[in-house]
């Protein structure tokens, strides 16, 4: 994600929750964990409060780390109208084009799902537990990233559109209301014959819904009653100001599932990266890998989750 937005309004602030909202980070790398097939499951439901815990790292790391930004954007209108077109996918190709400097400055995901993409195949190789999961979290997140259409645009936050703040809105307050009544089943994980290539696609669809994104919000701020857009919450034990409900569900009615899509494409993708790079490393046997086994009722827990995950309802995320 973008650095935070803070708008201050006396002693309140309106904030974001970070990239996708810490909460649907996880739920999308928890999820994608029963989409894959039965000789992966074992390993990935043995450690799912690892996918999901370490599903914000990359997040994080953005305050420690000078380079890590770039990584979960792409302002791909830098490169025109119609970038696609005109942006090289192959890394060489785009830095001899339009400079390494240039690259980096507008931003790398696409090419970083990629690199996380072949650091899990190596991981699986190398029959690495740590590396496996620690890279499937991130790749997961990068993934997520790649969905979200703000994150394909330099008016990334409204702030060229008189819109600041429709970042949070977008990726964070929306799934935090409604997300528990989404639905999350996407069936099986698929194999990804080039991983680059499919980064790529995930960039474009993205791209394509930013006018949607932009355009319904500004209709619905200029019809909704100024005193009623904004309301105070309570998290994380502080009084937040934040879009009200009452205007979210009015935003969310206008996108026509475009949340709910988006969420349900990054679980799916995120599956299937994961996948793809356990059989472009051979198939290892992850049983293998099991260095804990699940208490029973942890494991029949994780076991209704999956049969609820297959009957497109979800349990509540504590995590």
């Amino acid at each position: 994600m973008k650095p935070p937005f803070i708008f201050s309004a006396a002693a309140i602030t309106l904030t974001t929750l970070s990239s996708w909202g810490f909460y649907a980070h996880k739920r999308i790398n928890r999820t994608a964990v029963f989409t894959l097939p039965k000789a992966m499951a074992g390993f990935y439901w043995a450690n799912i409060d690892f996918i999901t815990a370490h599903a914000v790292d990359p997040d994080k790391k953005r305050y420690v780390d000078s380079l890590e930004a770039p990584r979960h954007f792409l302002d791909a209108d830098r490169y025109g109208k119609r970038p696609f077109i005109k942006l090289p996918v192959r890394w060489k190709d785009a830095i001899k084009k339009y400079s390494e400097d240039t690259i980096k400055k507008y931003g790398t995901l696409p090419w970083e799902i990629k690199a996380q993409y072949y650091w899990l195949v190596n991981a699986f190789k190398k029959h690495d537990t740590i590396a496996i999961l620690k890279t499937s979290a991130n790749l997961g997140h990068y993934i997520a990233d790649a969905h979200v259409p703000l994150h394909l645009t330099r008016n990334y936050d409204g702030q060229l559109s008189g819109q600041t703040g429709i970042h949070a809105l977008w990726e964070s307050r929306l799934p935090e209301l409604f997300s528990n009544k989404y639905n999350y089943f996407v069936g099986n994980a698929n194999y990804i014959e080039n991983p680059l290539n499919e980064a790529f696609k995930i960039c474009r669809a993205s791209f394509k819904c930013i006018d949607s994104v932009l355009l319904f919000e500004k209709l619905i701020s200029k019809k909704y009653p100024a005193d009623k857009k904004y309301e105070l919450v309570k998290r994380n034990g502080k009084i937040t100001k934040d879009y009200s409900e009452g205007y979210s569900k009015a935003y969310q009615a206008s996108l026509k599932g475009m949340v709910e899509r988006r969420m349900r494409s990054s679980i799916l993708e995120t599956g299937s990266f994961w996948y793809s790079a356990w059989v472009d490393a051979g198939q290892p046997d992850l049983n293998k890998l099991i260095t804990k086994h699940l208490p029973s009722g942890e494991g029949k827990k994780i076991q209704r989750e999956a049969y609820l995950y297959k009957a497109g309802k979800v349990l509540a995320l504590s995590h």
